[in-house]
């Protein structure tokens, strides 16, 4: 890794924002040409349970490592990403913040208000090797060490009667099931957890609270949460490949030493008929979208040479590159959402000036009801200061064709490295008198005063019982706050029904 010096002037050249540097004379030249942003080394919550340092050069190498037991004090649940490391070497554990959300989980404190909340502990593990030892023998120890210290969570050590033990917490079990088409399946692998109560996808944001989450078994749907401390909590999950949020609506009361089982619990995903077509996966990224490769003027990192492309500096400048300047048409049949749906919809630069971009889906519909309504669901990834707009057929007037959002989002995932953020959703109802039989065309914009989008996942669906493509546009275009500002994000789920 660089060291802390390396990205002090004239060792490095700054970038576009204060936390990314151009590496141009670093003490150790294999990482000449590389950006060094503390960004690139942000993980989610659900795969933070170790992480740290190991001194390689050295002839006894030693390792430093941060351990978290549990996330249960963490603000944001499992796929809430933060900081893990600087340069230095520097290693964080971070209980809460702001990054990839933004103000949204901000604990809010009222006046008079009584609060408090229990952060920790963490564990600091060290380790040493034999002389000359392979490195990386100390990161599988350090990774078998956190396992040992998530099992004895709860610790006993602590004195604090604000700290609850095992015998002041209970559990809960059940079994999700996913409702398609009055089909009930296993909810395999999903997240399943307790959280404050809320709203379906309130544990997102919610921070002034304690959250409990396990993955439901692969292949049952089973799921047991255990060591929750006493309280109500809702019970809330998010299923891969699922658009949507469950939330069981009765609140979960846990009390000392009680199990609970909540038996079958079903979610019944929002769906206003078959589905036509869709683009990508709603699985509230946008990493498998098109990821273009790095800017030859900035070095591939050899982090992410095998996974994690998106983690790569500069990826949005690559979209004007690319696409110049006409805007790319997604023609759902011929198009595949990994080579021609660009993972984040962007601004152009033009010039001294940042323009909207448009992005255009074309299918094709063999048969309209005019007299009928078609849902289109738009599902974000994330999104800073946006505003999407939604174009039917080439509709001008508001509501009648043209669909729009207030402005949303202050997670700022594109420019920190983010396959996600905060998962937005939208559904837009469209007349099937706006459709047309044949060709038609769908357009989604975001006007001129919004920023950048990060792409997820698009729909089409009917109500009938059978689904007859026909062909439509929707046209997504992305505007920007103004020459300079930081690259913002948002993903998108679209979904059109009838």
């Amino acid at each position: 890794m660089p060291r802390d010096s390396d990205r002090d002037a004239p060792r490095s050249a700054p970038l576009a924002y204060r936390e990314a540097v151009l590496l141009v004379d670093p003490s150790d030249p294999q990482f000449k040409g590389e950006v060094d942003d503390k960004y690139q080394y942000t993980l989610d919550s659900k795969d933070n349970r170790v992480h740290g340092w190991v001194s390689s050069g050295h002839p006894n190498p030693i390792g430093f490592w941060l351990v978290t037991p549990s996330n249960e004090f963490k603000s944001g649940g499992p796929l809430k990403r933060d900081l893990t490391s600087h340069v230095g070497p520097t290693c964080l554990s971070v209980f809460h913040g702001s990054h990839y959300v933004g103000d949204d989980i901000a604990a809010r404190i009222k006046d008079g208000e009584y609060w408090k909340k229990v952060m920790g502990p963490v564990f600091v593990y060290l380790n040493s090797n034999q002389p000359k030892g392979d490195p990386r023998a100390l990161w599988e120890d350090a990774k078998a060490a956190a396992e040992a210290e998530a099992a004895k969570w709860p610790y006993t050590f602590p004195e604090s009667p604000d700290f609850h033990k095992s015998g002041e917490r209970g559990s809960v079990t059940g079994r999700l099931l996913v409702r398609d088409t009055h089909v009930d399946m296993p909810a395999r692998a999903a997240y399943v957890g307790l959280a404050a109560p809320g709203q379906p996808g309130s544990w997102a944001t919610e921070s002034k609270g304690y959250q409990f989450w396990t993955r439901a078994s692969n292949t049952s749907g089973y799921f047991t949460i255990d060591n929750v401390r006493a309280g109500d909590y809702n019970l809330y999950a998010v299923v891969p490949g699922v658009l949507g949020d469950y939330m069981h609506t009765a609140r979960v009361t846990v009390t000392p030493g009680r199990a609970i089982n909540l038996g079958d619990l079903v979610f019944e995903p929002p769906r206003s008929g078959p589905m036509l077509w869709e683009i990508g996966v709603p699985d509230r990224s946008a990493a498998e979208m098109f990821i273009p490769d790095t800017d030859p003027k900035y070095p591939t990192n050899k982090l992410f040479l095998n996974n994690g492309k998106y983690r790569q500096y500069g990826l949005w400048e690559r979209y004007a590159e690319l696409y110049p300047t006409d805007d790319p048409v997604y023609t759902v049949g011929e198009s595949h959402h990994s080579k021609d749906w660009f993972f984040a919809h962007v601004t152009r630069k033009v010039g001294d000036s940042i323009v909207p971009t448009t992005r255009q889906i074309q299918f094709h519909l063999d048969h309209v009801v005019p007299d009928g309504t078609y849902t289109l669901r738009v599902a974000l990834a994330a999104a800073h200061m946006s505003r999407l707009q939604v174009q039917v057929n080439g509709a001008t007037r508001r509501g009648a064709g043209t669909f729009g959002t207030p402005a949303f989002g202050d997670g700022n995932a594109i420019a920190r490295h983010g396959d996600h953020g905060t998962q937005w959703s939208f559904e837009f109802p469209i007349r099937g008198s706006l459709l047309r039989q044949g060709d038609k065309r769908h357009q989604n914009h975001a006007d001129e005063s919004a920023q950048h989008l990060l792409r997820g996942h698009v729909r089409l669906h009917t109500v009938g019982r059978t689904c007859r493509f026909s062909l439509g546009y929707v046209v997504i275009v992305l505007g920007s706050g103004g020459a300079g500002q930081t690259p913002v994000d948002a993903a998108l789920t679209c979904r059109l029904y009838y």
